[in-house]
């Protein structure tokens, strides 16, 4: 393995400042509710309107400024996430079994109740992402969902509500109640209550790292989807890619941020120099984010060459990125062996933006090597997989004694006593 170009060294983890000032805010909030979020919206965001909750007028509002055409995409991309999340929906089912003579086992998917879904409205007021945490909930069944996002500010500077295409998208994906706050403090007010408000259960949805950092602070108070990072890209490239679009692929990613890796894997040193050459020329031209992309691209851009396709398997797999597109002669090859990434694009014609916005499948997804034990935000994360029993006296006969013994050799005898009563009274009814 050979680095044609290799990332800068990055500060890991999260600042002890960030997660002083997350740990603050989450406490006030916790403790004096409205008067807290109040406090932090119009610190942080110049923010305090009336009600934070958006009103009907609002949206209505909003719905009018969209044009048609932009609404038909937005109405294309909902369609084909809701009805991927079907097709995955479909996969969990419950079900009833005799396993033992006399013992019932069963299995229930329940949807959770509450949801807050968060839609990052900074740089990039990405309101696709409101499909996939809003649209998604709601096919999984859940009840409530509570949508989020922070002010947008106008051409004067000032904040003045939630951005329009997202309040469209949020409004037209069936959230139950829409907020605009942003930041931590809107996440502690879902999930701890607030006014007009009630607690959710589950928080979802990407953010900046005092988002991320928020959710990791209150996973327990309530769940989390997962706790992403800066995104990121990997190409996996042999000798037939085109490096034209290697460079394009790998610029559309790091536009995100600075922090944005984007990791070129391939066999061919041809490839890879040619890669490194048209990104530069893409930078040097007219890509249309090239300082942001442009500063990712010189900060976290990776080229690496491998010796093999086995040899580009093993090292993708180490780096385990959140976006893997796979760009080679036979990509099925790689489908059947490659086990860590967020989400898989095969073929030249799979790129991650059909993913991050309109295909199917959804963009909210691990990041910082998470893909080793995780896959991403989908339509079972909101779904609670729960069981059940149901014995009958022949079921007891059979599964006391193993249960009252391991407990006795745990030295729980309660547990064995509550076993054995069971089977003590099977016993005399059938000596009766």
């Amino acid at each position: 393995m050979e680095y044609l170009k290799k990332a800068h060294p990055q500060e890991e983890g999260v600042t002890q400042r960030v997660r002083d000032a997350v740990s603050e805010i989450l406490s006030a909030v916790e403790k004096e509710g409205i008067a807290a979020v109040r406090r932090y919206s119009e610190h942080l965001d110049d923010w305090n309107p009336e009600s934070f909750v958006v009103s009907e007028e609002e949206i209505r509002r909003a719905e009018e400024s969209v044009d048609d055409e932009l609404k038909g995409h937005i109405e294309f991309a909902r369609k084909q996430v809701e009805n991927f999340a079907r097709l995955q929906r479909e996969t969990l089912v419950d079900f009833e079994r005799e396993t033992l003579p006399g013992v019932i086992l069963g299995q229930k998917q329940i949807p959770v109740n509450a949801v807050g879904s968060y839609t990052p409205s900074g740089l990039y007021p990405m309101f696709g992402s409101s499909i996939m945490t809003v649209a998604v909930a709601k096919v999984a069944g859940v009840k409530r969902v509570v949508a989020i996002a922070a002010p947008r500010r106008g051409e004067d500077g000032k904040p003045y509500g939630i951005y329009e295409p997202m309040l469209y998208t949020m409004a037209s994906c069936g959230a139950d109640q829409i907020l605009c706050v942003g930041g931590v403090q809107a996440l502690a007010a879902v999930s701890f209550g607030m006014e007009e408000v009630e607690p959710v259960d589950m928080i979802v949805g990407a953010g900046n790292a005092y988002v991320a950092e928020a959710k990791r602070q209150l996973f327990g108070q309530v769940g989390i989807d997962l706790l992403a990072g800066p995104t990121e890209i990997a190409i996996i490239a042999d000798d037939t890619a085109d490096p034209h679009l290697l460079a394009a692929d790998l610029l559309g990613q790091a536009e995100h941020g600075p922090g944005s890796p984007a990791v070129l894997i391939t066999t061919s040193r041809e490839v890879g120099e040619q890669a490194i050459r048209e990104v530069d020329r893409w930078l040097d031209g007219d890509w249309p984010t090239k300082d942001m992309a442009g500063e990712a691209w010189r900060n976290r851009g990776e080229v690496i060459l491998c010796e093999s396709d086995e040899e580009m398997v093993k090292v993708s797999d180490e780096v385990a990125t959140e976006h893997l597109e796979v760009q080679t002669k036979d990509p099925d090859w790689f489908l059947e062996r490659l086990t860590n990434y967020g989400s898989l694009f095969l073929g030249e014609h799979s790129t991650v933006a059909y993913s991050d916005k309109a295909i199917g499948t959804n963009h909210v997804l691990p990041t910082n090597r998470a893909a080793r034990y995780t896959g991403g935000l989908w339509v079972g994360k909101f779904i609670k997989t729960v069981t059940y029993q149901k014995v009958a006296e022949e079921g007891t006969e059979q599964v006391a004694p193993a249960a009252a013994a391991i407990s006795d050799g745990e030295y729980m005898h309660g547990h064995a006593l509550t076993c054995r009563i069971r089977q003590e009274r099977v016993q005399q009814r059938a000596g009766a």
